[in-house]
């Protein structure tokens, strides 16, 4: 995977991510919803669906952001805890305040922390879930293999992501998209102007497809499988430990 960073290529994309998503926090909700015309939401419950046989009792959500899939995970399967972990604390604020209104504080606990680094022993979880997260670790694999470490045995890891259309005229129409509109609106929206620009670079550097599902097989996940939605714009990689 090429080491696309969010604002300059020298130093940490760790501590480069952080500070981006720190910085549109407070507009991440609403250009979510806004950008995708809404189907941001049906992929999410989509991924969470997945989950719904194995019914999971606790369940870690990494790349949590402002909380929408442990949130939606409450309400769909109600597990005994939901742990959701990210590594920008402005967006981690925005999910407690939602989370708090809705009244699953009990259920629903919300930690900095770095998907690299989980702050879990063994064995812990019976799934886990990431959307949107995974392009953006520093170390893809080291990622990956701690999500692999703190699963349960037979446990599962739900991971959506974005893929890259392959049939005329969805890809240019895509690529047009990503690489115009959505960073102008972006930069018009969130006063961030690389924050945009990033998604579609880091969306064009992820190895996506066929190439992930081998990174999962490398990282210690069995049964893998892949599950293209809306055309190919986005996908459900399912593997379990």
């Amino acid at each position: 995977m090429n080491d696309v960073k969010p604002y300059e290529q020298v130093g940490s994309k760790k501590k480069q991510v952080s500070k981006m998503f720190n910085n549109i926090a407070p507009y991440y909700d609403f250009l979510n919803r806004f950008l995708s015309l809404g189907i941001d939401t049906i992929w999410r419950k989509k991924a969470i669906q997945q989950l719904s046989e194995g019914n999971p009792k606790m369940v870690l959500d990494v790349a949590t952001g402002t909380a929408d899939v442990a949130i939606q995970i409450t309400k769909s399967l109600q597990p005994d805890k939901v742990i959701g972990l990210d590594i920008a604390e402005e967006m981690l604020e925005i999910g407690r305040k939602k989370v708090h209104k809705l009244d699953m504080d009990k259920t629903i606990e919300l930690i900095a922390g770095d998907a690299e680094n989980l702050p879990f022993e063994d064995n812990t979880f019976d799934a886990i879930t990431v959307a949107f997260g995974v392009r953006n670790f520093e170390h893809l694999e080291a990622g990956l293999k701690e999500m692999q470490r703190v699963l349960k045995p037979n446990g599962k890891v739900v991971i959506l992501e974005f893929s890259k259309p392959t049939v005329f005229p969805l890809k240019q129409l895509f690529n047009f998209y990503f690489k115009n509109i959505l960073p102008l609106i972006g930069r018009l929206t969130s006063k961030d102007p690389k924050a945009y620009q990033y998604l579609y670079e880091s969306v064009q550097a992820f190895p996506d497809g066929q190439r992930f599902i081998d990174i999962m097989q490398r990282s210690g996940f069995d049964k893998n499988k892949q599950t293209g939605l809306t055309f190919g714009i986005s996908s459900i990689y399912v593997g379990y430990k």
